[in-house]
C-alpha cells in the first residue's frame, strides 16, 4: 500500500446535501398559489380554489420534469404530496394563509428534532451526510466526527428558528402575499447559509490529523 498516496479531498455539504433544484421544485406551487390567489377576481372562496389547483398543477409539472429527469420516484412523491396537503389544508379552514401552516408546524418540529439530536449525540446532520456516503453509523464511533458533527448541526436548528421567527408574525397577520415572498426567497437562502456554515464548523471542530468526514476513525 503506497502510504504516500494522497486521500481524496472531502466533499462539500452542498455537494451532498444537494444543489438549486430542490429549492426551485418547493418554489414553484408557492409561487403559483399566492400569485394566483392573488390575481383571481371572484367571490370567496373561488381564488382560494383557483390558486390551490394552479399550485397542486405547478408541483405535477415538476414532479413530471424532475422524474423523466430521472429523479427517485420517492422524493418527487413527497414533494407532491405536501403541496397536495396544503392545499388541502386552506381549503378545508377557507383561509388562504393556511396553505403555509404545515410548513410551519413543519418548521418548528424540525428545529426541536434537530436539537433533540444533538442532545442524544445523534446529529441529524451526521446521519444524513453518513447516509449519503454509505457509512451507515460507522461515523459513531468516531468522537471527533460525532463532535464536529453536533456543532454543524445548530446551524440547522439556528435556521428553522429563523424561518419561525419570520413566518409566524406573517401567518398570525394573514398575509398571504408577504408569506409566498418570504418562503420563496428566505426559504432557500436560509438553506444556503446552513450549507456554508456547517462545513467549517465541521472541519474546525477535527483535529489537524484527521483524515475526513470519509474516513471515520
Amino acid at each position: 500500500m503506497d502510504r504516500d498516496r494522497v486521500a481524496p479531498p472531502d466533499p462539500g455539504l452542498a455537494s451532498l446535501l444537494g444543489g438549486r433544484a430542490g429549492a426551485v421544485d418547493a418554489s414553484v406551487p408557492v409561487v403559483l398559489f399566492v400569485a394566483v390567489w392573488a390575481l383571481v377576481d371572484l367571490p370567496s372562496p373561488g381564488p382560494l380554489w383557483w390558486a390551490s389547483g394552479a399550485a397542486v398543477a405547478g408541483a405535477v409539472a415538476v414532479a413530471a420534469v424532475r422524474l423523466s429527469q430521472g429523479r427517485k420516484p420517492r422524493a418527487v412523491l413527497f414533494g407532491l404530496l405536501g403541496v397536495a396537503a396544503a392545499a388541502t389544508v386552506a381549503l378545508s379552514t377557507g383561509r388562504a394563509e393556511d396553505f403555509f401552516l404545515l410548513q410551519l408546524v413543519s418548521n418548528a418540529a424540525s428545529a426541536l428534532v434537530w436539537l433533540v439530536s444533538i442532545v442524544v449525540r445523534w446529529p441529524l446532520l451526521g446521519v444524513i451526510v453518513g447516509g449519503v456516503l454509505g457509512q451507515r453509523t460507522r461515523w459513531r464511533r468516531d468522537p471527533d466526527l460525532v463532535r464536529g458533527y453536533q456543532r454543524a448541526s445548530w446551524a440547522w436548528v439556528a435556521q428553522y428558528v429563523v424561518r419561525l421567527a419570520l413566518f409566524v408574525p406573517l401567518y398570525l397577520a394573514g398575509d398571504v402575499v408577504l408569506l409566498g415572498l418570504v418562503r420563496t426567497v428566505a426559504s432557500p437562502v436560509l438553506v444556503g447559509l446552513s450549507v456554508l456554515a456547517s462545513w467549517p464548523l465541521l472541519r474546525t471542530a477535527l483535529p489537524g490529523d484527521h483524515p475526513g468526514i470519509r474516513h471515520p476513525r
